[in-house]
């Protein structure tokens, strides 16, 4: 007794395992996280080190080269690249993908701690790429009332936010804080023989909490401390710091200082739509899901902000990861149900009948039911690539249905009762599906062995759509001929013999008959069209992945290394008035002396800023997010020239999976700077004149002022100083000294800095006459003792596999593809003539793509190969399945005039979309092939059994193609966010489809008929 059988004889025993599986997937389906792609874990770790004080060079040459020294021999390691700047590093190791950072770790750590590092420096961090350090909701907060304090509102808002279930941290930039400062009046000092270490000294001494050892007392040991706190700015003032060289009174910090409460000197400003506000990055825990945490967040902030202590308060949501991934989930799933309606809608189109579209709408959710108990037992989340597989599966989920509801149903039109025809329909149709089944499960299994990124985004997609296969197949075999069994009646009178005479099948019985006896003109016009779309294929060109729309964007400004903040303020301003007057822009964050890169590793700059855009959703503005930025970018560069010459501007986008669309990057090393200085000239110039770029930059360094120090040894040493003292009072006095923390009695605990008053340090006069205490208490000036001149020197070095490196960024027209731009920036590179020993590297998608093409390609050789095997195995022959394998080619056809028409290029996505159609395509092939086998095993001859096969077998064949097609049109046309990841995939699958669908039914049965002894040499 087979599978079908049982089930239609126990339908009590089927039924309740049915209402297990659907309990079951019901607990599953509550269980799994939303997220938006897989989890991506790129194997790359940075080191971090802080040299305070020390110079680009001295970075360099100290800590930077002796680690890269150290780390370039990890195993797995495949670049290193580095940036020194004053005062610190940045090392990025990026390791081959078959290398765990877990397993390295170790060895990371114990090399940094190997390396010699000078006294000076901090001891270097290695830091690992972890996904939940990313923000997944960043939203500025702003105040419309000038007696409350954005600061004092965002920090009360961080305590209670941060208590939200699944929120790590909530991060707050852009707050002022307090802090107490002690402005030395260097005239006073000198009166009272003091300096700065004086007082520093005091302030530390004064201020302890310090252990003793234990005491015994009374029969008890008690534990002392040692006490002598200040609580206020007045302890401060009234702390004596010596005496009087000519009264002899007590000198307190009041006489020599001024000591004041307030606010640290703003090195950066952040604004919201123009306004004065904090930026909120909302980190989630990383086993959190990510629409809960966003929806949850978004439900306390409203009921915070509802109150009436905020009544003032406005929050702008930039950035919210979860309503993305909600809105993705939600278009995709549409499109599933979508594709299930227009299923049944097929069905009922051909069979005419209502209950059998009825069975297959409770088969399609009950597949999809099954498939959430296996994600969920695999740990999968549902993400816009599982997601995508289910409704690229929906038209197939059905196939498999349909094939087996209509022979059941033609059995039916032939006079058997309901239970003998589901009985008899679903085992002559089995073993047909099961092989159709196994081979498109088989095309995914390649997909599992491919690296990278790409194995990290299509492994889940792969399993997916091979869970809802392998439960569809179940499904076909068990509930739906106990349904059929039950629900289907017996048909009056012998329809099928009517169906047979219709002049549709007349047409179709005499096309392959014509077809028969014509193979040889059939074959070259079957390969003029491969040969036509192979072609056509030449003309699309190709892309990594294709670009998302997630309705957010940043503009970068550079201005000369050097520029004050009020001046890179003022060109921010005039980029913002033209982001005001665009209508698509719902909020716009301008960070100005800084990125918010460089924020999250603690640095600033003064010259450098950068503004989150985020556009109104998708259904409420005309234009994408490229026709936006394509609009304003000449806009916003022309302002910003307008207030400063020097300015840079870059519009960056970047897509769900981490690239930045119409953007190509690639490095130029060499290890002589003069050489490479020149080569970067040469490149400069040939590709200002590349048609289709619209812009190029490079990370060049360049040149800031500064002011050189270079103390006279003999001088120094002749007042008993050592170059390395008077380092340090210099220091100390240009920067300030962080000397101790105060805690008031109400709890705050504010830092206290020692300084000179400004007039004395901001000029270079000022820093001319800068007192010097000697070792004798004289003073003399620091002009006396070093020549201080204006001079030139790097903001930063950077380096790749230690050598000197530059890498150029160029944006394209959106009109062009990835390898139409690569072969451009190609010819120009070839005319730049560089020596041999510059060296170029391209990065971004095309390294990406590249590193991705051979193992896309062999996947898709495997595919085809394991197809093969598996049906020889099925078939139990080697010579049928070779001639199913003929299916093949003629998908080719459809697929670059679908690719083509669109304009859509070869991308990852698309080649995954082949590898689908590879297993799909050769269903059609099967059942027909099989039906042919079992005719002549019944004693039709080879001719007859080839033309009724096609004429029996044209109608699911139809069917299912039909739903496939119709199940991937939503997502084909692209309609909504999160949907243009999957968009080449159903393109590709729909053309391949209907041009394999089509010849199938002519090209199949003339192959086989070549394979036939009895129709080999059958003539016209």
């Amino acid at each position: 007794m087979n599978i079908s059988t049982f089930s239609v004889k126990r339908p009590v025993f089927t039924f309740v395992t049915m209402l297990l599986v659907i309990i079951l997937g019901g607990v599953s389906l509550t269980n799994i996280p939303l997220k938006l792609i897989p989890d991506i874990n790129p194997p790359v770790g940075v080191i971090v080190t802080n040299y305070p004080g020390a110079s680009p060079e001295e970075v360099s040459e100290k800590v930077t080269k002796p680690l890269e020294e150290s780390l370039s021999t990890l195993p797995g390691i495949q670049n290193i690249r580095s940036t020194s700047q004053e005062g610190s590093n940045f090392i990025l190791m990026e390791f081959s993908w078959t290398t765990s950072i877990d397993d390295v770790q170790d060895e990371i750590t114990q090399r940094i701690n190997q390396t010699p590092i000078p006294d000076g420096s901090n001891l270097p961090r290695f830091l690992k790429f972890d996904p939940s350090q990313f923000p997944v909701i960043q939203l500025s907060l702003s105040t419309s009332s000038e007696d409350k304090s954005i600061n004092q509102i965002a920090e009360t808002l961080e305590l209670e936010l941060t208590r939200v279930p699944g929120v790590a941290s909530v991060n707050l930039s852009g707050t002022v804080e307090e802090e107490i400062v002690i402005e030395l009046d260097q005239e006073a000092l000198e009166d009272n023989g003091l300096g700065q270490q004086d007082i520093t000294n005091v302030l530390q001494a004064s201020n302890i909490s310090q252990p003793g050892d234990t005491v015994l007392t009374e029969d008890k040991q008690l534990t002392t401390r040692v006490v002598s706190l200040l609580t206020s700015v007045e302890d401060v003032r009234k702390l004596v710091v010596g005496q009087s060289p000519q009264t002899g009174e007590d000198v307190l910090i009041d006489d020599v200082a001024q000591v004041n409460k307030k606010e640290r000197d703003i090195s950066s400003i952040t604004r919201a739509n123009e306004k004065d506000s904090v930026l909120i990055s909302v980190l989630q825990q990383s086993d959190a899901n990510t629409a809960n945490v966003s929806r949850e967040f978004q439900t306390k902030l409203n009921e915070l902000l509802d109150r009436e202590e905020y009544q003032d308060v406005q929050a702008d949501i930039l950035f919210d990861q979860g309503d993305y991934i909600t809105q993705s989930i939600s278009n995709i799933a549409t499109s599933l149900v979508l594709g299930g309606i227009f299923a049944m809608l097929v069905l009922f189109f051909f069979l005419r009948n209502v209950r059998s579209p009825l069975i297959i709408g409770v088969a399609i959710p009950y597949s999809v039911i099954v498939t959430f108990v296996l994600m969920y037992f695999s740990d999968f989340a549902l993400n816009i690539m599982t997601l995508g597989a289910l409704a690229l599966g929906i038209g197939m989920l059905v196939d498999n249905a349909i094939v087996v509801i209509e022979n059941i149903y033609r059995h039916l039109q032939m006079g058997k009762d309901s239970k003998t025809a589901a009985i008899d329909g679903a085992k002559e149709i089995g073993t047909a599906i099961t092989a159709s089944t196994l081979t498109t499960v088989a095309v995914f299994v390649p997909v599992l062995f491919v690296s990278g990124l790409i194995g990290e985004l299509f492994t889940e997609f792969a399993l997916t759509i091979s869970f809802s296969l392998l439960a569809s197949l179940v499904v076909a075999l068990t509930v739906i001929p106990m349904l059929a069994a039950k629900f289907l009646k017996k048909v009056p009178g012998n329809q099928e013999a009517r169906r047979r005479r219709s002049k549709a099948l007349r047409f179709l019985e005499n096309s392959i008959r014509w077809t028969l006896h014509h193979r040889m003109m059939v074959t070259i016009l079957t390969l003029a069209l491969l040969g036509g779309s192979i072609f056509a294929l030449s003309k699309v060109g190709t892309e990594f992945l294709p670009a998302t729309d997630e309705g957010f964007f940043t503009v970068r400004v550079d201005l000369e290394a050097g520029t004050n903040l009020q001046e890179t303020d003022r060109v921010v301003k005039s980029i913002e008035k033209v982001l005001e007057n665009q209508e698509e822009i719902d909020v716009y964050v301008s960070l100005i002396g800084s990125t918010q890169e460089n924020s999250a590793r603690g640095s600033v700059s003064t010259n450098i800023a950068e503004i989150s855009v985020k556009l109104a959703p998708l259904a409420e503005r005309e234009k994408s997010v490229f026709e936006v930025v394509d609009e304003l970018q000449s806009k916003i560069k022309r302002e910003a020239k307008k207030e400063n010459e020097s300015a840079e501007v870059s519009v960056n986008l970047q897509t769900a999976a981490g690239s930045s669309p119409q953007t190509l990057t690639f490095d130029v090393r060499d290890t002589s700077k003069e050489r490479l200085d020149s080569s970067i000239e040469k490149l400069e110039k040939e590709l200002a004149d590349v048609d289709g770029v619209t812009e190029f930059s490079t990370d060049r360094s360049n040149t800031i002022d500064e002011i050189s120090i270079e103390i006279n040894t003999e001088k120094a040493r002749e007042v008993g100083l050592l170059p390395a003292q008077l380092a340090q009072v210099v220091n100390d006095a240009t920067r300030g000294a962080l000397t101790t923390q105060i805690q008031e009695t109400n709890g705050e605990v504010y830092n206290v800095y020692v300084q000179y008053d400004r007039d004395v340090t901001s000029t270079m006069e000022g820093l001319e006459n800068l007192s010097i205490k000697t070792p004798t208490n004289s003073f003399i000036k620091l002009n006396e003792l070093a020549t201080i001149e204006v001079a030139e020197g790097p903001v930063e070095l950077r380096r790749i596999n230690r050598e000197e490196a530059v890498q150029f960024e160029l944006r394209y027209s959106p009109s062009l593809s990835l390898s139409e731009i690569s072969s451009r920036v190609d010819a120009a590179i070839e005319k730049a003539a560089l020596p041999s020993e510059s060296t170029i590297a391209f990065g971004g998608d095309r390294e990406l793509l590249e590193n991705s093409i051979n193992d896309m390609i062999l996947a898709v050789v495997l595919a085809i190969i394991l197809v093969y095997i598996v049906m020889a195995a099925q078939f139990e022959s080697f010579k049928y399945p070779f001639v199913i394998m003929f299916t093949v080619p003629l998908m080719i056809i459809g697929v670059s005039l679908g690719l083509y028409v669109t304009s859509t290029p070869i991308s990852i996505t698309a080649i995954i979309g082949v590898i689908v159609l590879a297993g799909i395509v050769v269903n059609n092939a099967i059942v027909i092939v099989d039906y042919i086998n079992q005719l002549k095993d019944r004693g039709e001859s080879s001719l007859d059994a080839i033309v009724t096969a096609v004429k029996d077998r044209a109608r699911p064949i139809f069917m299912t193609a039909l739903t496939t097609i119709l199940g991937l049109l939503p997502l084909s046309l692209g309609i909504g966010e999160g949907t243009e990841l999957n968009q080449p995939m159903a393109i590709t699958v729909i053309g391949g489809l209907i041009s394999s669908t089509l010849l199938t039914l002519y090209i199949i049965p003339m192959v086989y008929s070549w394979f036939d002894p009895q129709t080999r040499r059958m003539k016209n």
